[in-house]
């Protein structure tokens, strides 16, 4: 993990990734991996545990663990989580230059005039 190039995890994300790793019988490991396609590019899946990669980030007490290959594609995304009486779930920042969705849950390129900014 090079500090200041990974995921970012708010304190929410990680109390609710510590709380599903722990239900799921994995305290302290979650995976991230991104699925093309959807309202935008990427999609973030979370799962409980170190099913494979590199670990990408870490914090309180959490490490999350994502596809080597899909790192550069994690750089500079905050993760959040909003919850609420009605449920809650994961959110997407993504860094400048690129777009998320109304859902939160998906991020991608921008697109500016038909074509796409990387």
């Amino acid at each position: 993990m090079t500090k200041g190039q990974s995921l970012h995890i708010t304190a929410a994300a990680a109390a609710e990734l510590g709380r599903q790793a722990a239900v799921a019988g994995t305290p302290g490991m979650m995976h991230l991996d991104l699925i093309e396609g959807g309202c935008e590019r990427w999609t973030i899946r979370l799962r409980p545990g170190h099913l494979a990669g590199v670990p990408i980030a870490r914090a309180d007490g959490v490490t999350v663990y994502a596809p080597e290959q899909q790192w550069t594609h994690l750089c500079g995304v905050c993760l959040d989580y909003r919850g609420d009486l009605s449920g809650g779930g994961f959110l997407v920042h993504p860094p400048e230059g690129q777009s998320s969705c109304a859902c939160g849950a998906a991020y991608g390129p921008l697109v500016r005039g038909g074509s796409v900014t990387q």
